[in-house]
């Protein structure tokens, strides 16, 4: 019989060093981020224990599981003995109801913020997104990490994010003695699905004319050892993550070998909104920003704590071309393989544009 893998003996057998270590909650600790952050904290010789919270039972053997809903005040009891949360359920898929989901963000988030306090943790680790920043044309770039939050609602799940940080700032005020440290990284990469993701999914790289895109990505990874970090309180407050530095819209194009289709700004932005607001498409229009104008972020905080990434922009923009492979998006809108053969490269956006113009016309002729 073989040995058991090294780290996965440590989180079983930990050392004097993990005994003195704090007591680690996550939420949402059965899927994605969350299940990563889980495994990759019980075998860490830093962490006592790992309690794992989610509506159903993780992988990880090593933690300790309570199924429940974050939104249930009973988490406060579960939470009782944890030094740190580490809040990561959240839902900010495409296709779920908007209104469903921005209720399930914030009034999660609530819960676990008062419930932190009524057991007694010492810190909330909040993950978010760099996109709170909002995508300007007039950004700096890279951006201060302690530069004016300017994202406004309009993007696909960014209202959500920004109520998330408005609730993490007011917990230390409203529960003196607890601290909450903002985890912002940028365009995540490594299982995910995001209107940004799919963006490297269609035939052609939309661009908007007069637009400068700029590109960071972040690896999934790469966020899972800075969330670690900021459970280790080896840093604290609101800070970014990502790659180091950024690529321009055409080294994107010359890395991808995928080409650009270039509209004016007037065309894009209203197709979108036509297209969004009759459901064809999954995404907001002001998703469509965050392709245009730059969002890098410094990730000096991070740098300082001595941390690095694990990837480069390069490395985490050729992963997901990989998991990309055999998707066909258009205008955000998955295609079934068949219907990407019949609508061919330029032919699928003309069709979703055309259909959005015959409907809008349609819609005249009824008086609607």
């Amino acid at each position: 019989m073989s040995s058991p893998d090294p780290q996965v003996r440590a989180a079983r057998n930990p050392s004097p060093s993990a005994a003195r270590g704090p007591v680690v909650a996550v939420t949402g600790a059965a899927a994605g981020i969350g299940a990563l952050l889980t495994a990759r904290l019980a075998a860490s010789e830093e962490i006592k224990q790992v309690i794992a919270i989610d509506e159903r039972r993780g992988e990880v053997t090593e933690a300790t599981w309570h199924i429940l809903d974050v939104r249930d005040p009973a988490i406060a009891e579960k939470l009782r003995g944890a030094d740190v949360v580490v809040h990561l359920a959240l839902d900010l898929d495409l296709e779920s109801d908007a209104a469903a989901r921005t209720a399930y963000n914030v009034r999660g988030t609530q819960t676990v913020l008062t419930a932190a306090a009524a057991a007694g943790v010492h810190r909330v680790v909040l993950c978010t997104s760099a996109m709170v920043y909002g995508a300007l044309p007039d950004n700096d770039i890279p951006l201060s990490e302690d530069a004016e939050l300017r994202a406004t609602a309009e993007a696909t799940g960014v209202g959500d994010l920004l109520e998330i940080e408005r609730l993490g700032r007011r917990a230390p005020r409203a529960h003196p003695g607890l601290n909450v440290t903002v985890v912002r990284p940028a365009v995540l990469v490594g299982g995910t699905d995001t209107a940004l993701t799919r963006y490297f999914e269609s035939p052609r790289l939309l661009v908007v004319a007069g637009s400068r895109p700029t590109w960071q990505f972040c690896h999934v990874e790469d966020l899972c050892s800075a969330l670690e970090y900021a459970a280790l309180g080896k840093v604290d407050g609101e800070f970014a993550v990502g790659c180091d530095g950024w690529l321009e819209q055409e080294e994107v194009e010359e890395l991808s070998g995928i080409r650009r289709m270039e509209l004016p700004s007037a065309v894009a932005l209203g197709a979108a909104a036509r297209l969004h607001r009759i459901g064809l498409t999954p995404s907001p229009a002001g998703d469509l920003a965050y392709t245009m104008h730059p969002w890098v972020v410094s990730v000096g905080r991070l740098h300082d704590a001595g941390w690095r990434p694990q990837w480069t922009n390069e490395e985490v923009l050729a992963e997901l071309l990989e998991e990309a492979a055999g998707r066909h998006t258009v205008a955000g809108r998955r295609l079934g393989r068949k219907d990407a053969t019949a609508a061919g490269a330029a032919g699928a956006t003309v069709a979703l544009l055309g259909a959005a113009a015959a409907i809008r016309r349609a819609r005249k002729r009824r008086g609607l």
